[in-house]
């Protein structure tokens, strides 16, 4: 398992992606290096897997999926998304959990 980093900014959590489209199951984890690795059903076409990623996140971390925001790699499988509403501890209780 390696070290997820995670930050901390005006009430929402940063944090390193790495997205597994086409999956049987949708979930969070486990963590791949430093990247949380975050499975879904959908297939990596018209934004499609972007949006069941930002929906796995939002129900994983209690928010709205309005609360889920893409800032890096829009296009490809590792992003950098951000939570608003979560802090970093509460990011950590749920990955050691998974």
């Amino acid at each position: 398992m390696g070290e997820l980093k995670v930050n901390e900014k005006d009430g929402a959590a940063t944090l390193d992606i790495v997205v597994q489209p086409r999956c049987a199951r949708e979930g969070v984890g486990p963590v791949m290096g430093d990247r949380l690795k975050v499975s879904v059903n959908a297939p990596p076409v018209e934004g499609k897997a972007n949006q069941a990623v930002q929906r796995v996140l939002a129900e994983t971390f209690g928010v709205p999926r309005s609360a889920v925001t893409i800032l890096r790699g829009e296009t490809g499988k590792r992003k950098t998304v951000r939570i608003a509403g979560v802090t970093a501890a509460a990011v950590s209780q749920v990955i050691a959990r998974v």
